[in-house]
């Protein structure tokens, strides 16, 4: 048996986690939040890893407010950056596995084609910074790691999807960005693709989103039709949202990535694996969570 560690546990992927470990025999899940720990400080770490020895530790803990980070950069940086390095010095001692979780938003958004793990990372945000630096430390710290980047999560939780379906409970048309594109992810296709990775030894960077792409305005148009909503959706431009939301941090205007080293390392048709398209993901999601 190994115990495995799901930090962050009370957020949407934490959620999904819990729920894909569950039954598992070879498994002893712990799950912790904030108050349970705090990744940011290295004596809240080192304490955990004293009391629970574990084998792996998958950290879901983050600062995800992407406008808060912008105002409080520092604090960004301590739970995203220096978060992911005390865990990363602690994994490293005990020689335990780390999954840790990143984003698109380490790359500027200005592709024109779906983003590799081997591209360069330009963030544009406070938010992508402070989780570069996350992955920066996590790479060179603990060798045993995994760094999955998503993008556009939706699960049990605050998120793009269930914000439509409340706002198409009082408002016959939602104004909705069409000028960003991305690939929405279900919490419990990431959930899957990790619980895929985790026994195995195969190291390294990977993208990790549900396949296709779509604009927010899409998204929200196909959340609709799926949930029976007659909301009309008016697409408008980043820079007229801005307009009425000024205090917004910048959004990647392109956050399609390319789940490329899945594909190498797991080819389809041997010990293969691979994230389902958004439309299949979300069809499966409103059944699982009527």
């Amino acid at each position: 048996m190994r115990k495995v560690i799901v930090t962050g546990a009370s957020g949407q992927l934490g959620k999904a986690l819990i729920q894909a470990y569950e039954g598992d025999p070879q498994v002893e899940l712990v799950a912790l939040d904030h108050k349970d720990l705090a990744i940011e400080d290295l004596e809240s770490v080192r304490q955990m890893f004293l009391r629970e020895e574990p084998d792996v530790v998958i950290n879901c803990a983050a600062y995800t407010n992407v406008d808060g980070c912008e105002e409080n950069e520092s604090q960004a940086n301590r739970i995203n950056g220096v978060g992911p390095r005390n865990l990363a010095i602690y994994c490293e001692k005990l020689n335990a596995k780390l999954i840790h979780i990143s984003t698109d938003y380490v790359f500027d958004g200005c592709g024109s084609r779906p983003y590799r793990e081997d591209d360069r990372p330009m963030p544009v945000s406070a938010y992508g910074r402070s989780k570069l630096v996350g992955e920066m430390y996590v790479a060179n710290l603990c060798h045993r790691h995994f760094i999955i980047r998503t993008a556009w999560l939706y699960g049990e939780g605050k998120n793009f999807l269930n914000t439509m379906l409340r706002l198409s409970q009082t408002h016959d048309r939602i104004s909705v960005v069409d000028d960003q594109v991305g690939c929405p992810t279900s919490t419990k296709e990431l959930a899957r693709m990790i619980r895929f990775l985790e026994p195995t030894e195969q190291y390294g960077l990977y993208h990790g989103v549900c396949r296709g792409q779509v604009s927010w305005a899409g998204f929200a148009r196909e959340i609709f039709r799926l949930y029976g909503r007659d909301t009309e959706v008016i697409p408008i431009t980043t820079e007229q949202y801005r307009q009425m939301n000024p205090r917004t941090a910048h959004r990647p205007s392109y956050s399609v990535l390319e789940d490329r080293m899945l594909a190498l390392i797991f080819p389809e048709g041997m010990q293969g694996f691979c994230m389902k398209d958004w439309k299949e993901a979300l069809e499966e999601f409103k059944k699982e969570n009527k």
